[in-house]
């Protein structure tokens, strides 16, 4: 199935009607020559407006992180993005954000879509939900923990918390993350992409 096939089939599969009827596209980039895989939660709702994830204040923050520029995060022969749920799942309880991914998504369309991208290096794992579906049991018992813990997941993944503006306090208590990892993480991503 080629790239254009499958986005058709998503568009198609029934559990995704509200969202094709609605007008909707399924919210991923991919290209077939792809080096790093960023996975995230789901899109916002803004993102999935606008048809463009990533870019907002957070994508700004994992550019700054990744050392590429918004056009290199948006080149899908460089990067695929690939979110735990290709559509905006809607908004939770009052004052608990959006609701998160469907269970069940990322199982049935990310190994069909990841088939198709055979020059992949690594992938980035944003987020508790996409490191609980790819790492499992390998991971810690907190988001924290299974991002400390970094370097015993490579040269797979990079697990990262949300580049989200307020994360600063996390941030602020895990130093390590900003003079450790993101030095690696660039270095890695500078690599995939020469």
């Amino acid at each position: 199935m080629t790239l254009d096939e499958l986005r058709a089939a998503i568009k198609a599969d029934p559990e995704n009607r509200a969202m094709t009827d609605a007008g909707w596209e399924p919210l991923y980039t991919a290209g077939p020559h792809a080096r790093i895989v960023v996975v995230g939660q789901a899109p916002g709702r803004k993102a999935q407006e606008a048809g463009v994830p990533w870019r907002d204040a957070s994508g700004a923050k994992l550019c700054g992180w990744l050392g590429v520029s918004d056009d290199e995060l948006h080149d899908p022969d460089r990067f695929a993005i690939v979110p735990m749920d290709f559509y905006y799942p809607g908004k939770g309880a009052k004052g608990s954000g959006d609701l998160p991914p469907r269970p069940g998504f990322a199982e049935k369309w990310h190994p069909r879509l990841l088939a198709d991208l055979p020059d992949v290096r690594f992938t980035i794992l944003i987020g508790a939900y996409a490191q609980r579906f790819y790492l499992g049991a390998r991971r810690g018992k907190t988001l924290t923990e299974t991002v400390h813990g970094w370097r015993s997941y490579l040269p797979e993944y990079f697990p990262l918390v949300h580049p989200s503006p307020l994360n600063f306090r996390w941030q602020a208590r895990n130093p390590w993350f900003v003079e450790e990892l993101v030095p690696e993480l660039r270095a890695a991503v500078s690599l995939a992409l020469a």
